[in-house]
């Protein structure tokens, strides 16, 4: 696997590296040698999926906040994502910053984001399946989100969402309390 920084601190892309032959490819998407190498969490407590039938579907944005923060890593298994991590670490040099990039099941790229960003997407395509790989267990009593369109951040999506949640569409505009309420870094 290819591990690269992006310019929010502590978020990665990480390619495979595939071996061909003529039945296809082979590739590790997971190995927890390589991501402690790279100061990353290693200890997986879940892995979920989410299928979208819409192009145009937006889940986000969401974080859990202590004690039940997570790290995820993401992979698009099937049609294409636009993938969203908000910075919400107040001491971080790019609180309040986003990066995107996009995912899908042709570059088979994977985000690796953690504790202390928000996250989302938007698919690009109808029928596309995310893969979570999530460092603890959802508790939906520290769950929170984010407006998907809050101009504190100004992310710059690809297309309108066609399909959204009431609960997502609904997050109050973000405000300094938010800090109060974010992630705490380990």
């Amino acid at each position: 696997m290819k591990f690269s920084k992006t310019r929010l601190p502590g978020v990665f892309i990480i390619d495979i590296e595939p071996i061909t032959d003529e039945r296809g490819m082979f590739a590790r998407c997971w190995c927890k040698e390589e991501f402690l190498q790279h100061g990353l969490i290693s200890e997986l407590s879940q892995c979920s999926v989410s299928y979208n039938h819409s192009k145009g579907t937006l889940r986000g944005m969401h974080y859990q906040i202590a004690p039940d923060c997570e790290t995820k890593i993401v992979r698009c298994s099937r049609g294409s994502i636009f993938d969203v991590a908000i910075d919400l670490r107040p001491e971080s040099p790019t609180y309040k910053q986003w990066y995107a990039d996009l995912l899908s099941a042709d570059n088979h790229k994977m985000m690796y984001i953690p504790e202390g960003l928000a996250h989302g997407f938007i698919t690009l395509e109808a029928q596309t399946e995310v893969f979570y790989q999530i460092s603890g267990t959802y508790a939906q009593q520290s769950a929170r989100g984010l407006r998907w369109n809050d101009s504190t951040f100004s992310i710059q999506w690809p297309l309108e969402p066609v399909v959204i949640s009431p609960r997502d569409a609904n997050y109050p505009d973000f405000t300094e309390a938010h800090t109060l309420h974010a992630p705490q870094v380990k």
